[in-house]
C-alpha cells in the first residue's frame, strides 16, 4: 500500500513540474483584460456600427412614420375642358364643332400648413379649370392654384378648411442616405392612402433636364404624383414626380424632387410669387470632352467648366475657362446634378464656397450668387442677356436684351450681337419680358422683331 501511495505522489509531482515547464518555456505569454462594471457582463466586441432596431426589414418599424404621414397627404382631382371630333383635319387646323367634355385627372398633394397650403407637382394642377382636394377623412375643397414651377415641376396650392389640419414640415433632403429606408404615400388608381417602402436607390439623378432626383425603389404609380416621400422618421425628404417605366406604371425606380428644392420653390412662390433663382455663372461640359481634354483634364468626378458668363458670380469670383468644381459648400460634387441640386436651393445674393482644380492645385472662391442675366426664348429658340452698362452705352438704349446665340437655322440673319428692342410692337425691357412675349408667339400668323446694332440702326425682321 505504501509502494502505491509513494507511486501516486511521484506521478502527481512529475505532472506539476511537465505543466510548469510548458507554462515557462512554450506557452504565449499575451493576454486580455476585460473591463470589469458592477452593472452588467455585457462588453462590445467590435467596433462595427450597428443599428438599435437591426438590420433586416422586418426589424424596421414602419408604423409612425406611416401614422404621420397618411392624414397630411391628399387626393388631387384636377378638371380640364377638352374637345373631342370626328372630323381629322379639325387636330391639324382647329375647330369649333368638336364636342365639349370634361376631363379628370388626379394626383396626390402634401399638407405643408395647417392653414390649408399644399405642395405637389405641375404636371397634376396643369390647365386646370378646376381643382378639388380630398383629405383623408374624405371631406373635400375646392383649391386654388398659389404658384407653379414647371422646372422643377413643383406647384403650391391652397385649400380653405374649417380647422386646423394635420401637415408635414420639410426635412433636410441632403441628409438622405444611399441605403436608407423611405416611404412613398399617395393615391395611386384612385386608391386613398397608400404607403408603399423601398430604399434611397441614388441621389443627384438627372432625367435629361439637369434636375436633380432622389431615386427610390418604394412602388410608386400613376395617381402618385406629388405625393410625399418619408423617411422612417417621418420628415419629408421628397415630392414623388416621375416613374421610369416603358408601360406607365412602376417596373422598378421612381424620382423625388428632394425637399430642399422644393422648399426653395415653395417660399419663393409664398413670397414672391415667381423663382428667385441664383445661378452660378458658367457653362458646364462632360470631362470626357474633347474641350476638356485638350485642356489636358485628367479628372473622372467634377464638373469642368467650359466657359464663364459675363456679369456673373462666378465671373467676379475669378472662375476660369478648365477649372473642375470639386465642392460647393459642403457638398461634393461628382457630377453635373450634383451640382445643379444644391444650387436649385439657393437664392440671389446667396454666397457659396466653390472648390475648384485649377491645373493640379485646388482653391476655394467664394461666390455670390446672382439673378440669371442669359434665356433661351420659347418659340424661336434665341439665346438673350440683359444688358449692362457697356452694352447701354454702345447701343445707346436703356430697355431690350442682347442676342448672344441663335440655333443654326437663324445663323444665316446677322442676329447676334444686336439688341431686341421689340417683338410685335411691344416693348422689352429685360430677359423676363422677353419670355413672356416669345411664350405667345402661335405656329400661325406673322411674328415681328425690331432690333438696333451698334451704329444705332434700326431693322425689322418678319417671321412665319
Amino acid at each position: 500500500m505504501k509502494k502505491i501511495g509513494s507511486l501516486l505522489l511521484v506521478a502527481v509531482f512529475a505532472g506539476a513540474i511537465t505543466l510548469g515547464a510548458y507554462k515557462l518555456f512554450f506557452e504565449d505569454s499575451k493576454f486580455a483584460i476585460v473591463e470589469s462594471s458592477d452593472n452588467g457582463t455585457v462588453f462590445n466586441t467590435s467596433y462595427s456600427p450597428t443599428s438599435a432596431n437591426g438590420s433586416g426589414i422586418n426589424e424596421v418599424d414602419f408604423t409612425v412614420a406611416a401614422e404621420n404621414t397618411v392624414n397630411a397627404v391628399v387626393h388631387v382631382k384636377n378638371v380640364t375642358t377638352g374637345r373631342s371630333s370626328s372630323n381629322p383635319w379639325d387636330f391639324f387646323y382647329g375647330s369649333e364643332r368638336g364636342n365639349q367634355r370634361a376631363q379628370v385627372g388626379s394626383g396626390s398633394g402634401v399638407i405643408i400648413s395647417p392653414d390649408g397650403h399644399i405642395v405637389t407637382n405641375n404636371h397634376v394642377i396643369a390647365k386646370s379649370e378646376k381643382l378639388q382636394v380630398t383629405l383623408n377623412n374624405n371631406k373635400t375643397y375646392d383649391a386654388i392654384v398659389i404658384g407653379s414651377d414647371p422646372n422643377t415641376d413643383i406647384a403650391l396650392i391652397k385649400i380653405e378648411a374649417e380647422d386646423n389640419l394635420p401637415y408635414l414640415a420639410f426635412g433636410d433632403s441632403d441628409n438622405t442616405k444611399i441605403g436608407e429606408w423611405v416611404l412613398a404615400v399617395g393615391n395611386p388608381f384612385n386608391l386613398t392612402s397608400t404607403v408603399t417602402a423601398g430604399i434611397v436607390s441614388a441621389k443627384a439623378r438627372d432625367l435629361g433636364k439637369n434636375q436633380s432626383f432622389i431615386q427610390t425603389d418604394a412602388a410608386v404609380n400613376p395617381g402618385n404624383s406629388g405625393g410625399a416621400l418619408v423617411n422612417t422618421n417621418g420628415d419629408l425628404v421628397g415630392i414623388n414626380t416621375a416613374i421610369s417605366s416603358q408601360t406607365g406604371s412602376y417596373v422598378g425606380y421612381s424620382f423625388a424632387v428632394p425637399s430642399n428644392i422644393a422648399r426653395k420653390v415653395v417660399e419663393d412662390l409664398m413670397e414672391y410669387g415667381t423663382i428667385q433663382k441664383g445661378i452660378l455663372g458658367i457653362k458646364a461640359a462632360d470631362l470626357k470632352s474633347p474641350d476638356a481634354i485638350e485642356m489636358g483634364i485628367n479628372e473622372t468626378e467634377g464638373v469642368y467648366v467650359a466657359s464663364v458668363e459675363e456679369d456673373t458670380g462666378a465671373a467676379d469670383a475669378g472662375l476660369l475657362k478648365g477649372d473642375v468644381i470639386k465642392k460647393v459648400d459642403d457638398i461634393n460634387v461628382r457630377k453635373f446634378p450634383d451640382l445643379t441640386g444644391y444650387l436649385s436651393t439657393k437664392s440671389p445674393k446667396d454666397e457659396v464656397q466653390v472648390t475648384i482644380d485649377r491645373d493640379g492645385e485646388q482653391l476655394i472662391l467664394p461666390v455670390l450668387l446672382k439673378e440669371r442675366q442669359t434665356i433661351r426664348l420659347p418659340q424661336l429658340e434665341f439665346e438673350v442677356k440683359n444688358l449692362n452698362d457697356n452694352d447701354r452705352k454702345k447701343f445707346k438704349t436703356k430697355k431690350g436684351v442682347k442676342i448672344v446665340d441663335v440655333p443654326t437655322r437663324y445663323q444665316g440673319y446677322g442676329l447676334i450681337g444686336k439688341v431686341l428692342l421689340s417683338l410685335d410692337d411691344e416693348e422689352i425691357t429685360n430677359i423676363n419680358d422677353a419670355k413672356n412675349l416669345f411664350d405667345k408667339i402661335t405656329r400661325y400668323g406673322k411674328t415681328s422683331i425690331t432690333m438696333i446694332n451698334e451704329d444705332g440702326e434700326k431693322e425689322r425682321l418678319i417671321f412665319q
